[in-house]
């Protein structure tokens, strides 16, 4: 499932090429895909075209694109909405010259596609592409396994009066992901009340990790990895942690979604990928996650995996020892 690196991978390439762009169409090819859409596919074109896409904004896992009226601006009347991306198990989002996609044959898992016409300077995809400037693109929304969805949504302040997530200034957030809390990349997140948080959980530190409404963003592969660096057992009961250990936890939790982030993510197949279709090659650097039985490259003994809410946890057998 795409974790936090691999959002933002994707939040960050949306930036760089659809941001300025005017929604010019919308097709949906699978009703999956706008189910959280009372109108479903009508009522995503209706609300979409003729939009602008401001910015590109990430909190956690849940990734939006803030919308403008293109004919009156972002202080039109309305203004104030998002279109909101959840990438599930295995979206992605892919971006490509119109006339290149229409030459081509679609990807067999296509679930929407957007239409943008060119932003106001004139920019094409690629700023070395043979084709001419201004040519429109296409947003690809691609789902295997279809549990991620697209859907329009009113945005609301934030309780702290920060940003909503990285990407854009603005205090809000949409509605439907207001609940999820920062995650550890976010300039507004503060890790000393975090820390005091995920001790006060009732849990195992893993389980607490995973929780979004504590923090958004970490998922197994790598609250697996920040745990071996850490130095903590995925089942420590979360009080037993000192402050000190809380607190390492969370930086290491940051520190290995930052080298994730430079290697692109995460990808062990073709579903994982940026929105030039590129893959992430993090998966060379894991520690322990997937690597069950051989010897950790810290202290020598042998990776272990248990069973862990129907999936695995993976940690060292000596230097993380559950206490």
């Amino acid at each position: 499932m795409p974790e936090l690196p691999e959002v933002e991978t994707v939040r960050a390439g949306l930036a760089d090429h659809v941001l300025g762009r005017v929604v010019a169409g919308v097709d949906v090819h699978n009703p999956r895909t706008v189910r959280r859409l009372p109108g479903g596919a009508g009522q995503l074109a209706d609300e979409l075209t003729g939009t602008r896409l401001r910015a590109a904004v990430r909190r956690g896992k849940f990734l939006w694109l803030l919308l403008d009226d293109a004919a009156a601006g972002s202080d039109a009347p309305g203004a104030g909405s998002a279109l909101l991306v959840h990438l599930g198990m295995s979206g992605q989002l892919l971006v490509r010259d119109r006339l290149t996609a229409e030459a081509g044959a679609e990807h067999p898992h296509l679930r929407a596609r957007l239409h943008l016409a060119p932003d106001d300077s004139g920019r094409s995809l690629d700023a070395d592409a043979a084709e001419a400037p201004g040519v429109p693109v296409v947003l690809d929304f691609v789902d295997q396994r279809t549990f991620g969805y697209l859907a329009t949504d009113r945005l609301v302040a934030t309780p702290d009066g920060a940003p909503g997530g990285l990407g854009a200034p603005d205090p809000l957030v949409p509605a439907s992901a207001a609940h999820i809390g920062r995650d550890l990349l976010d300039p507004a997140v503060d890790l000393g009340v975090l820390a005091r948080a995920l001790r006060g959980r009732r849990s195992a530190v893993k389980r607490a990790l995973l929780d979004q409404t504590l923090v958004s963003g970490v998922g197994n592969i790598y609250a697996d990895e920040a745990l071996w660096r850490a130095r903590v057992h995925p089942e420590q009961p979360a009080p037993t942690l000192s402050a000190r250990a809380a607190r390492t936890v969370l930086e290491s939790a940051a520190e290995v979604m930052r080298a994730a982030l430079v290697a692109g993510g995460t990808s062990f197949d073709a579903l994982y990928v940026n929105v030039n279709g590129a893959s992430g090659y993090f998966d060379r650097s894991l520690e322990v996650y997937g690597r069950e039985g051989e010897p950790c490259s810290r202290c020598g003994a042998p990776v272990r995996r248990a069973s862990f809410m129907n999936r695995s946890s993976h940690f060292c057998s000596r230097c993380q020892r559950r206490r």
